[in-house]
């Protein structure tokens, strides 16, 4: 189901940067649960970055950490994308959960942990 509405994908370079916004239809609470994940043709959805823990803890895949950035402000999750490689390059989609019980970072970048989606938007970096 298309729940939530992501934009600023695009094709960049390597090196290069973009940063992903997600609009949700109301206010993200500190109860919210919410996340990035993305997927490479042919693999499986992979969790990006999720704040969890009333808005108190944030979980990177190691494959971003020191990369990405995930930020929330009222309605807004936000991705931050810095210095990008050609393995970057896949569907990102945002997601979010209410009443959120997620207390791990392995949790939280499980895609069936959420309940609410976006419908994605395409990422590509060259080389």
């Amino acid at each position: 189901q298309v729940q939530l509405k992501e934009s600023g994908g695009g094709s960049v370079q390597a090196g290069g940067s973009l940063r992903l916004s997600c609009a949700t239809p109301r206010n993200i609470y500190d109860s919210d649960c919410m996340a990035w994940f993305r997927q490479a043709p042919g693999s499986e959805r992979e969790g990006v970055a999720a704040i969890h823990t009333l808005g108190r803890r944030i979980a990177y895949a190691d494959s971003v950490k020191d990369r990405f950035t995930i930020s929330q402000d009222k309605n807004i999750l936000s991705l931050q994308m810095n210095s990008l490689q050609p393995a970057d390059t896949g569907m990102y989609y945002c997601a979010t959960i209410r009443g959120c019980a997620i207390r791990t970072a392995a949790r939280a970048l499980s895609s069936d942990a959420y309940t609410y989606w976006g419908q994605g938007v395409q990422v590509t970096v060259s080389s």
